[in-house]
């Protein structure tokens, strides 16, 4: 498939679900950045407007480390030569942010923009813990649909998005000639190569990360809630399909990947992978730098088929900023987190960390047109299915973990452990809604 053909995939199919998914109005104090004296705000008539800095506006600035990292500090900088605004970075990661912010952000103490996954949106929202894009048409005019659809509720669009990625298969290509067709075809060259004495093996990935695993689990027909994953009521973590994907999980390991699961981290996935002992690894765009420099000749495609012929249907994200509702400085934050998402900015982040970005301008570029490894995610991304963002997403993530471990790890019955996570997830939402 072209690659422009996926970006349509993905801007119409991959993250459809954000505008039906339903939240409760924030709280009084979550609203959107005022218009620096105009009365004419976003929420009233979603036209673009300027606004400026607050006068003595100073941010707070959450972000991630490594290259991600770097890249913040150079947009801070680039941004206080521009608005004379003094930005201060912590590394908080995406990941985290959001949790972090429940309780630092009432208190006064959280970032005035931080990052966090598409997935959140709708927990961030019920919370009252962000608040309403500033620019929609300026970003509905320039960036992917996937990435307005997935940061969406209500047709409000709250975040700022720099980031769009999905999971692939990364392969040594001094141990594989040619990726394999099926997993059956890759378990089996898996054998002869897998060794645990000399820590070699044929794939790695964490076992115990429902993020790396639902692939496996929605490609044999296991899906997390019902109606395009808006529909709570109705879970789909123990179906027929989900058990297959369970005892798939523990033929992988039996042929490829003897550990336990707290032996299986990313950190040790990357090491091994940099020194030739692993032939192919399940991991997103963020890994690409970390391999090239470390001169690892691999490739990345889209996942071999299933036994039931289909391919794993893995979860993909929209990264995006997000600007915290408590924050003092609400235009200067606005005009903070448009700014690290221009072009500019996210051309230069693409520069140093390899990552995807949702602006339009960019996918088509040339340079990533032309990256065989960018085209490898972008290929399994028409395969992919979005993070729901619904809020009761977030009391999915513990009990699968839980249930994957116990998968991995032990011999209890599949389908017994499965019911038990689902029953977890059930009594979870149940409480939600009290």
């Amino acid at each position: 498939m072209k690659i422009k053909n996926v970006i349509n995939v993905l801007a119409t199919g991959v993250l459809s679900i954000g505008l039906l998914a339903a939240c409760s109005a924030p709280p009084q104090h979550a609203q959107p950045p005022s218009n620096s004296g105009n009365d004419n705000n976003v929420a009233d008539n979603h036209e673009e407007i300027e606004i400026t800095p607050e006068e003595g506006a100073e941010l707070l600035v959450w972000g991630g480390g490594d290259e991600h990292g770097e890249w913040v500090k150079y947009v801070a900088e680039k941004f206080t030569e521009e608005y004379g605004v003094p930005v201060t970075i912590e590394e908080v990661s995406h990941t985290e942010a959001p949790g972090v912010l429940q309780t630092d952000g009432p208190a006064g103490l959280g970032a005035d923009v931080f990052t966090a996954p598409h997935d959140h949106v709708g927990n961030m929202d019920n919370a009252g813990l962000i608040v309403e894009n500033f620019f929609p048409e300026h970003y509905k005019e320039n960036f992917i649909d996937a990435a307005i659809l997935g940061t969406t509720l209500e047709d409000t669009l709250f975040g700022y998005p720099y980031a769009v990625e999905n999971t692939a298969l990364y392969y040594n290509k001094d141990l594989v000639e040619e990726v394999p067709e099926t997993f059956e075809e890759l378990l089996e060259l898996s054998k002869d190569f897998t060794d645990v004495r000399t820590d070699h093996y044929g794939i790695m990935f964490p076992p115990n990360d429902f993020y790396f695993v639902y692939g496996f689990l929605g490609g044999f027909g296991g899906y997390v809630f019902g109606n395009d994953n808006t529909d709570p009521t109705e879970i789909g973590l123990n179906n027929e399909g989900a058990v297959r994907a369970g005892e798939f999980l523990r033929e992988v390991r039996e042929v490829s990947l003897p550990l336990n699961s707290e032996d299986i981290t990313p950190d040790i996935i990357g090491t091994l992978f940099n020194e030739n002992q692993v032939m192919f690894r399940i991991s997103g765009p963020w890994d690409v730098r970390a391999h090239t420099d470390a001169g690892v000749n691999f490739g990345v495609a889209p996942f071999p088929l299933l036994s039931n012929g289909e391919r794993p249907t893995n979860f993909s994200g929209i990264i995006s900023y997000f600007v915290n509702s408590y924050t003092k400085y609400p235009d200067a934050a606005a005009l903070y987190a448009k700014f690290a998402t221009s072009e500019e900015m996210l051309e230069k982040r693409f520069e140093m960390t390899s990552q995807l970005p949702p602006h339009l301008a960019l996918l088509e570029s040339d340079v990533i047109l032309s990256d065989p490894i960018l085209s490898g995610f972008l290929e399994q991304a028409q395969y992919s299915v979005p993070m729901p963002n619904i809020s009761e997403m977030e009391v999915v993530w513990s009990p699968m973990a839980d249930a994957l471990t116990s998968i991995w790890n032990t011999d209890r019955e599949v389908k017994e452990i499965l019911d038990r996570s689902v029953e977890q997830i059930e009594e979870s939402i149940e409480r939600l809604d009290h």
